[in-house]
C-alpha cells in the first residue's frame, strides 16, 4: 500500500504542484504561523509588518510529512514557544486536527497521531522528538480563523 499512496503522492506533485512557502521572519522570535491551507491568508501575512515580529509563517497541508516537517523545525529551533495554528484545515486530511491531536496526546507504537480521524495518520519521528515538541511550545487554536486583523491582535496581546 506504501508503494500505491507514494506513486499517487509523486503524481499529484506533477499535475497539481503546490509550493512550499514558507516566510522567515524574527529569528530571535518565540512565535510561529502555521496558516494550514490558507495559502491566501499566508501570502497577506507574509507581506505584512507582521513578519518583523514573528520567527516563521508557513503552511501545513498533510497529517503526515507535513507534521513531521514542523516537528523538525520547531526541535531545531528552540526560541519558539508558541504556534498560532489558522486558516482552513486542508478538508479530508485535517491536518490541524492532527497537530493538535499530536500535540495533546502524542504517538503509539506504531507512530499513529492518537486520537487522530486523519486519514493517515502515521509519522516517522521517534517518540522523544514528539515529547519534545510537546514540551517545548504551546499551540493556540485558531483553526478556521483567516481574518489578519485578528491574528495580529493576538500577536499584540500575547
Amino acid at each position: 500500500m506504501n508503494i500505491l499512496e507514494n506513486l499517487v503522492g509523486e503524481i499529484c506533485k506533477t499535475l497539481l504542484p503546490i509550493p512550499e512557502e514558507v516566510y522567515f521572519g524574527n529569528e530571535k522570535s518565540s512565535i510561529a504561523i502555521c496558516t494550514l491551507s490558507s495559502i491566501d491568508l499566508l501570502r497577506k501575512l507574509s507581506q505584512s509588518e507582521l513578519l518583523e515580529n514573528v520567527a516563521i509563517i508557513g503552511r501545513l497541508f498533510s497529517e503526515n510529512r507535513g507534521i513531521e516537517s514542523l516537528i523538525q523545525y520547531v526541535n531545531d529551533n528552540p526560541n519558539i514557544k508558541t504556534i498560532i495554528l489558522c486558516g482552513k484545515d486542508a478538508w479530508g486530511h485535517k491536518a490541524g486536527h492532527s497537530l493538535l491531536e499530536l500535540h495533546k496526546n502524542g504517538i503509539d507504537n506504531n507512530g499513529r497521531i492518537i486520537n487522530s480521524s486523519s486519514p493517515d495518520p502515521f509519522i516517522q519521528i521517534s517518540k522523544s522528538k514528539v515529547k519534545k515538541f510537546q514540551t517545548q511550545v504551546r499551540i493556540i487554536n485558531m483553526i478556521g480563523e483567516t481574518n489578519q486583523e485578528k491574528i495580529l491582535q493576538l500577536i499584540e496581546t500575547d
